[in-house]
């Protein structure tokens, strides 16, 4: 059995190319996918930011239940918004005692941490006797407290 190219042949001039034309651009496809992707991306984190909110409303959200629920004697949940951290170290009972100022507190506005950049917000805390306390907040799967630094 003879290969398909020593022939014989039908014309002299031997086997055709099998790609003779001039080849076609693809790169805009594959400009065209990765422009898709960034634009879809970018959309997806501008969707978790409007349903979410920033970090500094999660953390100013966050501090405000805690201290309702501490100021209502809710120690459960209190200690469930507490850090891996801070859970292991204090039992439900000893939140409110650990935490709890003289009530009522109110809440401030919440600004970052210089040393920790944005892993932690610092949530300011004013206490009806005039001090005051800033929640640390980092993020744990949600925003958790994870201990304070009174002023």
């Amino acid at each position: 059995m003879s290969s398909v190219t020593s022939g014989p042949f039908l014309y002299d001039d031997g086997p055709a190319p099998l790609h003779t034309g001039t080849p076609r651009g693809r790169q805009r496809w594959l400009v065209g996918g990765i422009v898709v992707v960034t634009l879809l991306a970018a959309a997806m984190v501008g969707f978790l930011y409007l349903v979410k909110g920033s970090p500094g409303q999660q953390s100013t959200q966050a501090a405000e239940v805690f201290l309702a629920s501490l100021s209502d004697g809710d120690t459960e949940t209190a200690h469930q918004m507490l850090c891996t951290e801070e859970q292991a170290r204090l039992q439900p009972d000893e939140v409110a005692g650990e935490y709890l100022g003289a009530t009522p507190g109110e809440i401030g506005r919440v600004h970052d941490d210089e040393a920790e950049g944005a892993a932690v917000q610092r949530v300011p805390v004013r206490w009806a006797d005039g001090s005051t306390t800033e929640f640390e907040v980092v993020n744990e799967e949600g925003p958790r407290v994870c201990g304070f630094d009174a002023g």
